[in-house]
């Protein structure tokens, strides 16, 4: 890492290399290739800016904790036209990295660290945090404004038409009961 904290977008940070007197602060700028590559990956149209910044927290002796911020601007088809739509995203994102991870599960009381805990990586890419934070705060269902999803029932003649209530859970088995007793009849 510079003095600034300015961190290439593939570089791997070695956390037990670190310092645990103080915070290490990071800065990524991915290159356009940088952007083209996860937008490929993630499925989105494009990713037109991306920057990632924040800092690794020493916590005791091993642990570490990042903290900081994704921001981005990303274009995804819209669901119902294709047409193009552009989202800013602003995440903060906050993960711990533990030495001593617990997935011991015959221990009568499992410690369950935190939802963003993970194990203490021997190296840590950055670069791929920031694209796991871009595609959960991506839009799942990015519309255009206005746009209206059609409603579209497909039917044999002489078949009720689907409903909503048909896609639950049980309800084929529920059919599949009704068959069988008009069947044995």
């Amino acid at each position: 890492m510079g003095h600034d904290g300015l961190t290439s977008w593939g570089a791997e940070l070695r956390l037990r290399d670190l310092s645990d007197a103080h915070a290490h602060p990071f800065r990524l700028v991915p290159t356009s290739e940088d952007m083209e590559e996860m937008a490929a990956t993630l499925g989105l149209s494009s990713v037109k800016k991306l920057s990632f910044e924040g800092k690794m927290i020493p916590v005791g002796k091993r642990d570490w904790r990042l903290e900081g911020k994704l921001g981005a601007t990303v274009v995804q088809p819209c669901v119902a036209t294709l047409a193009p739509v552009t989202t800013r995203i602003d995440a903060d994102v906050t993960r711990s990295y533990l030495a001593k991870f617990k997935e011991d599960t015959e221990e009568e009381e499992i410690e369950m660290p935190a939802d963003d805990a993970e194990p203490l990586p021997v190296a840590l890419h950055l670069s791929t945090v920031a694209q796991e934070e871009l595609a959960l705060a991506a839009p799942d269902y990015p519309r255009v404004e206005g746009a209206e999803l059609a409603v579209t029932q497909f039917t044999e003649s002489g078949k009720e038409a689907m409903t909503d209530e048909d896609t639950k859970p049980f309800a084929s088995l529920k059919a599949l009961r009704d068959k069988l007793q008009k069947d044995g009849e």
